[in-house]
């Protein structure tokens, strides 16, 4: 018999694991551009193991097999959800990651469960699928915890921020356009360079305004942001600073 043969360890070691990727969803969602998605969905997940715990001292509680394959609706939902964040919203690159352990721990359990009483032929089927989970794992952890990165979703929030009136702070806009270029989507740089310039500007920092204007300049300058996008920036910055446009011109000429 091994260590974690009993099925009441088997539970809580699971309802842990439901535990801990609740919290690192909470935890990281802070370092997110838009913290909602991961923090509603770890908040779910730590709702869902608390029931679930405190559902084990019922008359007949959640066994082993119920509890992998709600880990893998779960984790199949997180990773639905994470994907389309990372593909086509750009906002989220935590969700599908830490979702497919999930899924990973939810289908190989269960495969486990039914393995000495399969077929070699289901087994080896089992094994490929297990393979191929496995590679679908590692490629979710590499594209989105290890390389994912969100230049426009931190350029749309700082948006946000300076609608908001937020300048500076952990969440400002400042730090926020601070994330908002990179060197794979260069089309993105001169609109984060070019916010930081005005803000910077309108906030009389003329030595940070001068080096956005440096970098903004090597970049292609204003002529490689859209109008559209000045103006909405301008207009933003002059909510909360109301003279801010007498220093734009200033810094233009030096």
């Amino acid at each position: 018999m091994g260590p974690f043969s009993d099925d009441a360890t088997l539970v809580w070691l699971l309802l842990g694991l439901l535990g801990l990727i609740g919290v690192l969803l909470v935890r990281l969602s802070r370092q997110q551009p838009f913290p909602e998605p991961s923090y509603r969905y770890g908040a779910t997940l730590l709702v869902i193991a608390a029931l679930l715990a405190m559902g084990t001292a019922a008359p007949r509680p959640l066994g082993v097999d119920g509890l992998l394959a709600m880990l893998c609706l779960l984790g199949a939902f997180g990773v639905l959800a994470g994907l389309t964040h990372i593909v086509r919203t750009r906002r989220d690159v935590i969700v599908a990651p830490l979702s497919g352990f999930l899924l990973c721990v939810g289908i190989g359990g269960l495969m486990a469960r039914t393995w000495s009483s399969l077929t070699t032929v289901e087994q080896w089927v089992d094994f490929l699928a297990l393979v191929l989970l496995g590679i679908g794992q590692t490629y979710l952890v590499f594209r989105g915890l290890l390389i994912g990165k969100l230049p426009l979703a931190w350029s749309q929030a700082g948006m946000v921020a300076l609608q908001r009136g937020a300048l500076s702070g952990e969440r400002g806009a400042i730090a926020c356009f601070e994330r908002g270029w990179d060197a794979d989507e260069p089309h993105l740089n001169p609109m984060a360079y070019l916010a930081l310039n005005r803000i910077h500007a309108a906030l009389g920092d003329k030595d940070e305004a001068a080096v956005w204007r440096a970098s903004l300049t090597s970049t292609g300058g204003e002529a490689a942001v859209a109008e559209a996008w000045i103006g909405a920036v301008e207009d933003a910055i002059l909510r909360v600073v109301p003279d801010a446009r007498s220093r734009w011109p200033n810094l233009e000429e030096a």
